[in-house]
């Protein structure tokens, strides 16, 4: 089963997060991180196939969380998603310009976030 950790803030987005990713087919697990620096003690711990991760959070932020895991050798190949409420094509590529997959602008559509993840976790890595 492929895991995915989600990193947000916010109880309320991380619950509709990994509510629409839970009713993927086939299933996921989800593992949810509150903040950027969770996610950083979180992620040597276990093995993750993609993340998905908020911008704007308190001590570690989204591209920062970003820019930690496209330099380090374990988890560079690991897809990232940005799912933001920075919807400029300037916060859009900068995310990706640092090495997001891809960029979701909330609200989102579970469905597209859905088919966005299934789309990653199905490349080659």
């Amino acid at each position: 089963m492929q895991r995915i950790l989600i990193v947000e803030d916010s109880e309320t987005m991380r619950s509709l997060l990994a509510s629409s990713l839970e009713e993927m087919d086939p299933p996921v697990k989800v593992s949810e991180a509150a903040s950027g620096f969770e996610a950083l003690r979180i992620l040597p711990r276990e093995s993750f196939d993609l993340v998905v991760t908020d911008i704007n959070m308190p001590d570690i932020n989204g591209l920062e969380l970003l820019s930690f895991v496209r330099r380090d050798p374990r988890f560079q190949t690991v897809p990232v998603v940005i799912v933001s409420t920075e919807g400029s094509d300037r916060d859009r590529d900068k995310g990706l310009e640092l090495g997001a997959d891809a960029y979701l602008v909330k609200p989102f559509e579970p469905e597209a976030l859905r088919a966005t993840v299934s789309d990653l976790l199905a490349q080659p890595r």
